[in-house]
């Protein structure tokens, strides 16, 4: 299949697209990836087995995996509607403000967003999508409310979330998150649309957009809530995350700060 183009535009980076399928869902569920290997393809085996197809239609948000991954044909007999490759600067920011795009374009009322690292619940997508068809406008995946499980935490990422990041977040929102570093997580299309959102703008290139979506909501009046999810590390080997223990954490930080004081309000 060959891949179609999508211009560079204001707040929408440029990228290649191929579309396995046309728009059948309601919803769309969006998986950042860069190089995921066998934990990407993983997860779609999951993601199939649970038939999360049947709730929404799976988009890939590749920043430009080079692992063989995102082999095509492979990826349309896991379920995958669309593949988006980013073609541009930036990081997982930009990678879904290319999804958020795609999915607004193509009218779905809400999307959900998980990481691509095989860690989630994949099989929760459907208590995503019965909150946003309830009407909640922000629902964040957590492992620390009564159900959801977090399993084989790093404990140095148990405390960071708990004791620094979640309070901050709390905090600037004005509601109490416990899980505020979790992607797992979904956006109505209306407060997406919400032109005192606008979501897509190039200041979000790494883990802004994930710090603003989070509190903008709450304090606009829309509507929020935390559901229970699953986030699973590996019991051995290197813990699967994109972000470094220093220069990456130093630099959450200070995502946090500048969010904190409305930096990155239209």
């Amino acid at each position: 299949m060959e891949r179609k183009i999508s211009k560079k535009q204001k707040g929408v980076p440029a990228f290649a697209y191929s579309e396995f399928a046309p728009k059948s869902k309601d919803y769309a569920l969006l998986i950042p990836i860069i190089n995921e290997g066998e934990r990407i393809l993983r997860e779609l085996e999951r993601a199939a087995a649970a038939c999360v197809g049947s709730w929404v239609d799976i988009v890939l948000c590749d920043g430009g995996s080079t692992d063989g991954s995102t082999e095509e044909e492979r990826l349309q007999a896991l379920g995958v509607n669309t593949l988006l490759v980013k073609q541009d600067e930036g990081r997982q920011g930009a990678q879904l403000r290319m999804g958020i795009w795609w999915a607004l374009q193509r009218g779905y009322k809400g999307i959900v967003t998980v990481d691509g690292n095989n860690k989630d619940s994949i099989e929760d997508v459907p208590r995503f999508v019965d909150k946003l068809r309830e009407g909640c406008d922000f629902i964040q995946g957590s492992r620390f409310v009564k159900g959801g499980q977090a399993v084989n935490t790093p404990p140095v990422r148990l405390v960071s979330v708990r004791l620094i990041h979640a309070p901050i977040i709390s905090l600037t929102a004005g509601q109490w998150f416990t899980d505020t570093t979790n992607a797992y997580r979904a956006y109505s299309a209306r407060y997406l649309l919400d032109s005192r959102v606008a979501p897509l703008r190039d200041v979000f290139q790494t883990y802004e957009l994930l710090a603003y979506l989070s509190v903008r909501a709450t304090q606009l009046g829309y509507r929020v809530c935390e559901i229970p999810v699953t986030r699973a590390y590996p019991k051995t080997g290197k813990t699967p995350t994109k972000i470094s223990p220093f220069r990456g954490n130093a630099e959450l930080m200070k995502i946090l700060l500048k969010n904190a004081v409305g930096a990155y309000k239209p």
